[in-house]
């Protein structure tokens, strides 16, 4: 028993070390940007690809986590995702052009949307379910801390010996840890030849492909009819097919039947909501900062700085709290703490201090940070016989929904402003309202906790 714990242990943590190098992966080009657009003469528009390609292709490839994970034996799974983000990283390394850069980010997309949530499964099942708050919270910590640096730490780099050198520090970094990985990881998993339904997969990755590329374009395109409306309508109906269909077949590509449970249901609506107000705020505060208090970009990431380091240290933290007091008081503080950040945020003045302003994210985030792994963790106990499909729509769903979120919050800031965000006293309200949009979204994640989140899970099964 004790060799099987070690052996799960020693292969977690290899798990948990490759998911916070690649999740660093996602945003640490961000800061990399305009020496890309210098280097290939391209434009921001263009530019921008090597970061939306890589969120797109993690939205694909999350929902198929549960088809690997009972395909492939684990081992397999994490020496292919590593393989490939190892490639991805080469070819970004020596890229002549931005089209093989933005190729070999899809290449590296592909390794970690295996990876992260296949993380999850396999901490899953390797954790005593009455531990899974507390280590859900040290995976939380870890994933969030290793974004949230990146950008410092790549613009750093990035300075100094250039943007490629980014990408070849992670192909090192891979090297190794594929041969720790070959040496150190011994836990498998039950599997077997379970068929991947092809029908299934085209539906689900228009589904994804279409929803998020529609609701991501809207800030930039409008309501325009080829680059937002045709990609959601197409997306939207591929969605409604793809679910009729796993509920019709034998072998379903992502098993639904979980959402049947209310409580896994309304615990996945819980954390997706708070997800929708997360990516929300992301893009609605730089907004702010920047067009209407006329701050530099330098000033509106130190405004957002301390709130992001709040979060993940309460991203351990609400975990822990939720295994001492319950998971239902913790939900109750996250939403108390959310809608006061959100009110707070209503008060905001063209002339409103920085400090005033990082103080009010404090508040925010702490109610974002005691939500999110509490939730997750308790919404994949209430079916705790399914992790692999339970992971993967949990997963899928607030992926989806943050870049609805995401694109949401500007096209509600722009109405309410008129269309023009700028200095002057309508952006300001138009702001005021928006906050107000996620506060309220906020009181329907309490009445959510009050009526269906209880602490006693085993009372629900």
């Amino acid at each position: 028993m004790n060799e099987n714990l070690d052996r799960g242990m020693s292969t977690l943590i290899v798990f948990i070390v490759a998911a916070a190098i690649l999740s660093a992966a996602q945003s640490v080009v961000t800061t990399g940007i305009s020496g890309i657009m210098a280097d290939f003469n391209i434009s921001s528009t263009t530019a921008q690809w090597i970061y939306s390609s890589f969120l797109l292709v993690l939205g694909v490839m999350i929902p198929l986590s549960a088809f690997f994970t009972r395909r492939f034996k684990v081992k397999t799974i994490l020496l292919a995702s590593l393989s490939l983000f190892l490639i991805g990283s080469l070819i970004a390394f020596i890229a002549p052009n931005i089209e093989a850069l933005i190729l070999a980010r899809v290449i590296q997309a592909v390794g970690s949307g295996i990876l992260l949530p296949i993380t999850q499964i396999v901490l899953f099942k390797v954790i005593p379910e009455e531990k899974w708050q507390i280590y859900m919270g040290l995976f939380g910590f870890i994933i969030g801390i290793a974004p949230a640096i990146a950008p410092t730490a790549g613009g750093l780099i990035i300075d100094y010996v250039g943007w490629r050198s980014i990408f070849l520090i992670f192909a090192a970094a891979i090297a190794v840890l594929i041969v720790i990985a070959l040496v150190v990881v011994k836990l498998e998993f039950e599997t077997g030849p379970y068929p991947l339904d092809a029908s299934s997969l085209v539906l689900c990755v228009l589904a994804c492909v279409g929803i998020m590329l529609g609701f991501s374009n809207i800030a930039e395109n409008g309501f325009d009819l080829i680059w937002v409306i045709l990609p959601i309508v197409i997306g939207a109906v591929s969605l409604v097919l793809f679910v009729k269909r796993q509920f019709g077949i034998e072998t379903p590509l992502l098993d639904l039947k979980a959402l049947k449970n209310k409580y896994f249901f309304f615990g996945t609506l819980f954390s997706a909501l708070l997800y929708f107000t997360m990516c929300g705020l992301n893009v609605i505060m730089p907004l702010f900062v920047q067009n209407v208090a006329y701050h530099s970009a330098t000033v509106s990431g130190l405004v957002l700085l301390p709130a992001t380091l709040v979060m993940i240290v309460f991203n351990f933290v609400g975990p822990l709290m939720a295994n001492k007091i319950g998971v239902r008081k913790v939900l109750v503080l996250s939403c108390i703490f959310t809608i006061v950040g959100y009110l707070l945020m209503m008060t905001y003045r063209v002339d409103s201090s920085v400090e005033y302003m990082i103080a009010t994210q404090i508040v925010r985030a702490v109610g974002a940070g005691l939500g999110l792994m509490p939730a997750v963790t308790w919404t994949i106990a209430v079916v705790s016989g399914d992790v692999e499909d339970a992971t993967a729509i949990n997963n899928t769903v607030r992926q989806i929904i943050g870049a609805i979120g995401s694109a949401l919050a500007v096209v509600l800031m722009a109405i309410f402003a008129g269309g023009n965000v700028a200095r002057n006293a309508v952006s300001v309200a138009a702001f005021g309202q928006t906050s107000l949009v996620m506060a309220v979204l906020a009181v329907v994640s309490l009445v959510i906790v009050i009526i269906y989140i209880k602490d006693e899970i085993h009372d629900l099964m």
